[in-house]
C-alpha cells in the first residue's frame, strides 16, 4: 500500500503498473476506517494492512516516512532515500 498524498506526482501510477502490486478498492469497510481517522490516506493503509482472507498477512505499507507507523499493527517498506 503506498502512501498516495505523501508520494510525488505520478508515482501512484507508476506503482499501480508494475505487475506485483495489486491496487485496493476504497470498499464500505475501508471508508469506515477512513471516517475514523484524520487523513483518508492513513487509514486506508492502515486498512488495507489488515489480514484479510484474501490477504492472511495483510498488505505492507510502502512509504518515506516508516515513522508515521511507528507502534501501528502494519508490515512497512521503507522506501525513504
Amino acid at each position: 500500500m503506498v502512501e498516495a498524498d505523501r508520494a510525488r506526482p505520478g508515482t501512484a501510477e507508476h506503482l499501480a503498473a508494475l505487475p506485483g502490486i495489486t491496487v485496493l478498492d476504497l470498499d464500505l469497510p475501508a471508508a469506515l476506517a477512513v471516517a475514523q481517522q484524520p487523513s483518508w490516506a492513513a487509514a486506508h493503509c492502515r486498512h488495507a494492512a489488515q489480514p484479510t482472507p484474501d490477504r492472511p498477512e495483510g498488505a505492507i505499507v510502502a512509504t518515506t516516512d516508516p515513522a508515521r507507523w511507528h507502534g501501528q499493527p502494519v508490515r512497512v517498506l521503507d522506501l525513504s532515500p
